[in-house]
């Protein structure tokens, strides 16, 4: 009887060694690596296919780029094709295909290539381009919109076209949708591609508490905290539970309209007497 099943093999790369067999049964003989690739050599193991192939093959041939220091992994960044315009560019007429190379764990972009006239260019993206005036409109975009989902949204853009959001980890789900549906709506909706990660919170231990007036009217409400508090970051806990994270005005106040889910958790906390807390 013959059994119909997968067949997986399974390898191990082990750096430094040789062995006389080629495979783990055979003697080992350690040696030095002779060389270890430097960051420009990275660069260069992309540049390499950059004239040899078409630029939008360039991600298929190479998805993956490993950084190997002392025989261990130190950076792994990540090939993608996009059509958007280049860091650095402003103008939409100028959008052409990108290849994006971005760090794997971060997704921050670390570099892009394209066709500049007739040649392959290949640009360093800057610390800069990361926080332009369009990608704090595009952040607030998103912001926005996830507040639909959640009462709280952190995001951070990671190039012209991807952000990651942070959102409470009881929120993740929601936002994603059955098979990644709901998700895939906002993407569509935004131009955007969205990394959904959990949100991790500092501790209290070194916040004080702030005092503060509290404004409630039916379609907003306004926490005043005093023009020496303008533009900090603070938690709002109700009975003891930390609620989100909010950044003050340049005056002062905090105002959350009714557009924020959260306006109606704060207003049931104070109609049931809780205690609400300001901590920065």
């Amino acid at each position: 009887m013959q059994v119909q099943k997968e067949k997986e093999y399974v390898t191990t790369v082990r750096l430094g060694v040789t062995s006389s067999t080629d495979d783990e049964e055979g003697e080992k003989t350690p040696h030095e690596v002779a060389v270890i690739p430097s960051r420009e050599m990275v660069d260069a193991a992309v540049q390499r296919f950059v004239g040899r192939i078409e630029l939008g093959v360039i991600p298929q041939v190479i998805d993956t780029v490993i950084f190997i220091k002392n025989g261990a992994i130190e950076k792994v960044l990540a090939l993608e094709m996009v059509v958007k315009v280049p860091a650095g560019m402003t103008e939409a007429d100028l959008a052409r295909p990108v290849v994006v190379v971005s760090d794997f764990e971060s997704g921050k972009a670390e570099f892009e290539l394209y066709t500049y006239g007739e040649e392959t260019v290949v640009i360093r993206i800057k610390e800069s381009a990361r926080g332009s005036p369009a990608h704090e409109l595009a952040a607030k975009a998103v912001r926005n919109e996830m507040l639909n989902y959640t009462h709280h949204a952190e995001v951070e853009m990671v190039g012209d076209h991807k952000c990651i959001v942070s959102v409470p980890e009881e929120d993740i789900a929601r936002i994603i949708g059955k098979q990644g549906k709901t998700v895939e709506q906002i993407e569509r909706k935004l131009g955007v591609k969205i990394d959904v990660r959990e949100l991790q919170r500092a501790t209290n231990e070194n916040k004080q508490s702030i005092p503060f007036d509290l404004q409630m009217n039916k379609g907003n409400i306004k926490f005043y905290l005093g023009a020496k508090n303008a533009s900090r970051d603070v938690d709002i806990l109700v009975g003891g539970d930390y609620l989100f994270t909010v950044k003050v005005g340049s005056s002062g106040v905090i105002k959350l309209n009714k557009k924020n889910k959260v306006l109606r958790l704060i207003q049931n906390a104070y109609n049931e007497g809780k205690k609400i807390e300001l901590l920065g």
